[in-house]
């Protein structure tokens, strides 16, 4: 806990609700506007890109056996769901490549979780416009920022922040579009917090329910919006209650002044990160410095070992050892030593990198087999951004390389240019979109301001060819 941390908890939830309740359209600055629709577009994508990803035509396909149509849409295939199914695969689907967007700081990835919640929402309201729909995104997406800075620990303690947050800010996002009062928006956080879960031990263990917890958040942020419009209460002090999210699931870890500090005023929504790699972010400035490593020649075959440090918490993330044995994309997604190998072996990192073959090759598998992943004692062991990188050359050679930079972030950010291109390699990987069908929805998605209802993006989503 902070000094700070017990300032202002009279009635945080409740003041935190009334606060929300407020914001306007007008209130977004044009540079958050902009953003959040880039937001949507490498959302939709990285959605495209997750249609064949392992797991999701199984998700599908159970969702779709249990429904019986509905007025929402899961976007591969175009299958018609009840909302809060809808959001669940949509969520999925987002989450599966490890692809879509982080807030660094915070540990969150936002729209994987706020874009399915506020299209199964706008669905079954109908008629929702295009500016109503950026409002509630924009909303979901801030306070689950100031969620993850308030919490800054939460991965720390095995949480997944971005399913155990989401849900409380994503409801809120909802209760935005459904323009619920002070009050309501109050029991939509409160059934949210009833909902609150998700364990980071799927990707310690490198599973596929990893990419469920997105969708799990979604489908439970819609169902405590529905329900609170409907008149259910919920926890009246959800954030500062004794067992509320501060208190009891935070064990009193937490820091209030980015929660409330500033509201209107300094967008946290500036701090989210488009990813560049198809994997954890925690391995993003391993795979920058081995890429240069490699750039200045260095090849597996010189390679007698490797250490690399990591900042405690992306060590517990990613740090464990590579097993081949396990065939699992998501092992690999979540592991430094393969991503490394990787990286280091073929020049670059992309969407076939963590293909089922790319992740059982045996010369990637050996050289991870020589890396060696350790905590860096002198990093906060809450920080994302540090590697630092030893290679031990056979010739005996030392070779040293650190870096702070994470590609893809506020400070080494993708172009826009870039954000398209990576959309439309993502519509071509899923969905053998081409190229010129891809640019023509994404004009579509980057004019969502303008919708008259953003039911259209559903309609207008690719069917896979």
């Amino acid at each position: 806990m902070t000094a700070r941390a017990n300032d202002g908890m009279e009635a945080l939830s409740r003041r935190l609700c009334e606060d929300v309740a407020g914001w306007r359209f007008e209130d977004l600055p044009p540079d958050v506007v902009h953003a959040t629709k880039l937001f949507v577009l490498d959302t939709l994508g990285v959605i495209g890109g997750g249609a064949r990803a392992p797991g999701i035509a199984e998700i599908r396909g159970r969702m779709t056996r249990w429904e019986n149509g509905g007025p929402a849409t899961s976007l591969i295939g175009r299958g018609r769901m009840s909302p809060p199914q809808a959001a669940l695969v949509n969520g999925a689907t987002a989450h599966a490549l490890d692809f879509d967007d982080i807030h660094d700081p915070a540990r969150v990835h936002a729209f994987c979780v706020m874009l399915p919640t506020m299209l199964a929402t706008a669905e079954d309201i109908g008629k929702v416009s295009g500016r109503e729909f950026l409002l509630a995104l924009a909303v979901g997406a801030e306070i689950h920022a100031r969620l993850g800075l308030a919490a800054y620990n939460c991965l720390g303690k095995g949480w997944h922040p971005t399913m155990t947050l989401g849900v409380l800010a994503g409801a809120l996002g909802a209760g935005k579009l459904l323009r619920l009062d002070a009050g309501k928006l109050l029991n939509a956080l409160g059934l949210a917090l009833h909902q609150a879960c998700g364990t980071a031990q799927s990707m310690h263990d490198g599973v596929l329910a990893k990419r469920l917890g997105a969708g799990f958040a979604a489908r439970g942020a819609v169902t405590a919006a529905f329900l609170a419009q409907d008149g259910i209460t919920g926890p009246f002090r959800p954030l500062e209650g004794e067992a509320g999210l501060f208190n009891f699931l935070e064990r009193g870890e937490f820091d209030l002044a980015p929660l409330m500090e500033n509201l209107r005023g300094e967008w946290r929504m500036r701090g989210y990160s488009y990813k560049p790699y198809p994997c954890c972010r925690c391995n993003h400035t391993t795979i920058a410095l081995a890429l240069g490593l490699r750039a200045q020649g260095l090849e597996p075959a010189d390679v007698a070992a490797v250490e690399i440090l990591l900042p405690k918490v992306n060590f517990q993330t990613v740090g464990q050892p590579y097993d081949v044995t396990r065939k699992s994309v998501v092992h690999a997604q979540f592991n430094a030593r393969y991503t490394f190998a990787r990286a280091l072996t073929d020049g670059r990192l992309d969407l076939n990198s963590y293909s089922l073959p790319a992740a059982i090759d045996p010369a990637v598998a050996a050289l991870a087999g020589r890396v060696s992943v350790s905590i860096d004692m002198q990093e906060a062991a809450t920080d994302m951004a540090p590697s630092k990188i030893k290679v031990t050359r056979k010739d005996g050679a030392v070779l040293e390389v650190a870096s702070r930079a994470i590609p893809g972030s506020p400070d080494a950010p993708m172009t826009e240019a870039e954000i398209v291109d990576k959309f439309k390699g993502c519509m071509s990987f899923g969905l053998d979109l081409p190229e010129s069908d891809a640019a023509a929805f994404a004009e579509t998605v980057l004019a969502v301001e303008g919708l008259a209802d953003v039911s259209e993006l559903a309609r207008a989503f690719p069917l896979p060819r």
